[in-house]
């Protein structure tokens, strides 16, 4: 007859189905237990006992499901330890436990069941509490299966964690104990359960070996308890964890030669004993750990303890790091020597080292700028040795080697403190060009956000040095070029930080602008239209500083005629560059301050600066609405000047406005002759009384714009002339031109009026009548006005 199968079941409900059935036995055997233990029956209650301590027998179990069984019978067994100890309390004598105990016919609950006794004769008598507890230890190695073993000795732990000896002597005539039983105890039983859990690695086959270290990982735990109960013994002080504890503990570990057990109890080391323990002990601690296996991962456990020994050392209630101990001479001198003894070591790894080192150095002696000086040295070496070169951007090393660069820059917060880090700058080489690019951008951030001011000429080139990829092409730099945004934004970094190159000595100051001139001036066309106007503008704030010193310096003519020449030459190597825009408004920003400075020469310089700017927009601007925004910017920088003689003025007016008249479109035409108009009434001269006021040529340029305007075909164009001219002309009727008369202005309102009408209704239309209407509201708000020095009598609005 036809069977139908049995569903196959996933090795994860195979598990739960045996620990529900593992739970159930012991439910029911702790039911019984409890029953037979309060009728008093105790021989039935023990048998009931050792059949629930049989499911610890189980090889079917995994280690998490093995843990929660355990965790259920240790529950369980505390009813009958509270049991027993009452039966204690009522004069039962041990001998007979020990007996019945016995009765258990396997050895894996007899051993449970005599812990469990053995803890309640503890509690019930001391006296002879230091041979029960070798006799428990030495007892366990009967169960050699490492997972049993495991969870055996860790109930030896857990029962006996508040009956161990802790006291420095044992009390006359009695068999307690001292601390150093306690001591014993422990390490004998954290020997044995490290056995036992490095044997796991070794059992079954070797395809299941990752899910071996697996399981081992998740049962760790428990044998780092026994270093938990360890560090929990009051009586162990310095002395007695220098010469026992740490030793024993040591010398297990290293022999265990098994990477994850060494590791793991490595690190729990530096966890669970005090920090003061540690700087007593960081030498043979340190020499253990260039004894462990070679593929323990010792950057982590050395980080571990540096990180710990750091952050005790910063803190306030820890009286510090006391001065005999030379803590980072004794962790560079062992991670040297880890590092030697690991030849295979990832340079990653041998740089995280190094970050761990220079955090203790500066966390722990901020002062000893040559502690870390020295880790930039060792890492330096160490790159050599490996012929590390031009480490890729985004590799492990890479990272590390920033992170480490990192953080004298982040901790000390001053660029000026790098300069006396003699192994900073050559570190950056090993960079790739991204690298090198990253790291400089951090650090000119770095003194922008701090303000860092860079006081010497030796202090500018030293920095711009170690920046330089910002500064200049790169022999590696790959050949597309870089992201325009990412360009723009380096180079403003740099132009910002120009403006950090400050002494408060002038011609310190000027030997600085050289200096950064220098480096600057290689940088190509795209990278000097960022920093060249910064340092001109420098230039021309000095130069106004040696004018405020002219009583304490009898040179400083002289001093401004050469910043002034050290400015046009800078000026003209942008013009090199394809750049007029920013070129013309520095000769113009030139002109003005040579004009406001008056050193001798200051008028021809002014001058030569002002030709240079009109020759630029003769020569390199061609675009229509450039030019007018040039000659716009002309005048007005013009109409500032007080500088010149007629000689000088004269031919600059007249060259202005026959540019004006020059502009190719009509509309710019009239809107150039009309500002022109301005520098005939109010442009300020040498002349008596400091104004100007040639009515004739003034009312000339405006006649030529309102005949430009007549001449547009476009209405609105037309229109739009029409106000602005008027606006013109209101202004110097208001200022007293007696040339302009409100007869003029008359005309001028009714050929808008006549015009506006004819226009199509647009968003421009709209723009051009509310300027229209403003420009009448102010005539008609200066007519109303009562103490109005201007009469426009017969203004027809």
């Amino acid at each position: 007859m036809f069977q139908p199968s049995t569903p196959q079941l996933s090795p994860q409900e195979e598990q739960e189905k045996l620990l529900e059935e593992a739970l159930n036995v012991v439910k029911n055997q702790a039911f019984q237990m409890k029953r037979c233990l309060d009728k008093g029956r105790l021989m039935d209650g023990l048998k009931h006992a050792s059949t629930m301590l049989g499911e610890l027998r189980t090889s079917m179990l995994s280690p998490k499901s093995y843990y929660e069984c355990y965790m259920a019978i240790s529950d369980e067994l505390r009813h009958l330890e509270m049991y027993l100890v009452d039966e204690f309390q009522k004069g039962r004598k041990v001998a007979d436990l020990y007996e019945l105990v016995q009765y258990a016919g396997n050895i894996v609950p007899r051993l449970y069941l005599l812990i469990t006794v053995g803890t309640v004769y503890i509690k019930s008598n001391e006296l002879s509490r230091k041979d029960i507890l070798k006799d428990l230890v030495e007892m366990c190695r009967g169960v050699q299966h490492p997972l049993r073993g495991l969870f055996l000795r860790n109930y030896l732990l857990q029962c006996t964690k508040n009956v161990l000896p802790d006291s420095e002597e044992d009390s006359a005539g009695t068999d307690s104990g001292t601390v150093m039983d306690s001591v014993d105890f422990i390490q004998l039983n954290f020997a044995e359960m490290n056995k036992l859990w490095v044997r796991m690695q070794h059992q079954g086959h070797s395809r299941d070996r990752e899910r071996r270290e697996q399981e081992r990982r998740e049962l760790r735990i428990l044998v780092g308890t026994n270093l938990v109960r360890l560090s929990q013994l009051e009586c162990i002080d310095m002395e007695r964890y220098k010469k026992s504890v740490l030793p024993g503990v040591l010398e297990q570990v290293v022999n265990c030669k098994d990477p994850i057990a060494q590791e793991y109890l490595m690190e729990c080391v530096i966890q669970v004993f005090p920090d003061e323990f540690h700087l007593q002990t960081l030498s043979p601690f340190l020499r253990a750990c260039a004894e462990l296996h070679a593929s323990v991962n010792v950057k982590n456990i050395i980080i571990a303890l540096i990180d710990r020994l750091a952050a005790f050392a910063q803190n306030e209630e820890g009286s510090g790091i006391p001065s005999e101990i030379q803590l980072f001479d004794i962790f560079s001198q062992q991670i040297s020597q880890v590092i030697q003894n690991r030849p295979d070591m990832p340079p990653e790894d041998i740089v995280s080292l190094q970050v761990a080192l220079i955090n203790l150095a500066l966390k722990c002696y901020p002062t000893q700028v040559d502690y870390v000086d020295k880790v930039l040295e060792t890492t330096e070496d160490i790159f050599n040795r490996l012929n590390l070169d031009h480490l890729e951007h985004g590799s492990m090393v890479s990272k590390e080697l920033m992170r480490l660069m990192k953080i004298p820059v982040d901790t000390y917060n001053n660029v000026l403190t790098l300069l006396s880090l003699q192994h900073f700058g050559p570190l950056f080489d090993y960079f790739d060009y991204k690298g090198r690019k990253l790291m400089s951008c951090h650090i000119i951030s770095n003194a922008l956000e701090n303000e860092t001011h860079i006081l010497s000429q030796e202090n500018v080139d030293a920095i711009l040095n170690i920046v330089n990829c910002l500064v200049q092409d790169q022999n590696d730099q790959p050949e597309e070029p870089d992201d325009p945004e990412d360009f723009a934004e380096e180079q403003g970094l740099m132009g910002r930080f120009i403006h950090l190159l400050h002494s408060e000595d002038p011609n310190q100051q000027f030997l600085i602008l050289n200096a950064a001139r220098k480096h600057f001036g290689n940088g190509g066309d795209q990278r000097i239209r960022y920093t060249l106007p910064p340092i001109v503008f420098a230039a021309y704030r000095l130069a106004f500083r040696y004018s405020q010193l002219k009583e304490d310096d009898e040179n400083w003519e002289k001093k401004c005629q050469k910043i002034f020449q050290f400015c046009h030459q800078t000026i003209g190597a942008l013009i090199k560059a394809e750049q007029a825009d920013i070129p013309l408004r520095l000769f113009l920003q030139g002109a003005l301050a040579a004009g406001q400075i008056h050193f001798e020469n200051s008028e021809t310089v002014a001058y030569e600066f002002f030709s240079q700017a009109f020759s630029l927009y003769e020569d390199e601007i061609s675009d229509s609405k450039a030019q007018l925004a040039a000659i716009t910017l002309i005048i007005g920088t013009l109409e500032q000047m007080a500088c010149f003689g007629e000689e000088n003025h004269e031919p600059l007016k007249t060259q202005c406005a026959l540019a004006a008249s020059k502009l190719l479109k009509k509309p710019d035409q009239c809107r150039g002759v009309a500002v022109c108009s301005h520098l005939f009434w109010s442009g300020k001269t040498a002349a008596v009384d400091g104004e100007l006021h040639d009515a004739k040529r003034t009312t000339d340029c405006l006649k030529k714009g309102v005949k430009i305007a007549n001449q547009c075909m476009d209405s609105s164009v037309q229109v739009q002339l029409f106000v602005e001219v008027l606006n013109h002309y209101i202004y110097f009727y208001e200022k007293g031109c007696e040339q302009i008369s409100v007869q003029v202005l008359n005309q001028i309102i009714a050929r808008v009026r006549e015009l506006l009408p004819n226009l199509e209704a647009n968003e421009e239309t709209e723009q051009i009548n509310k300027h229209f209407k403003n420009t009448l509201e102010h005539l008609q708000l200066k007519m109303e006005a009562p103490d109005s020095t201007v009469s426009y009598e017969g203004l027809v609005l």
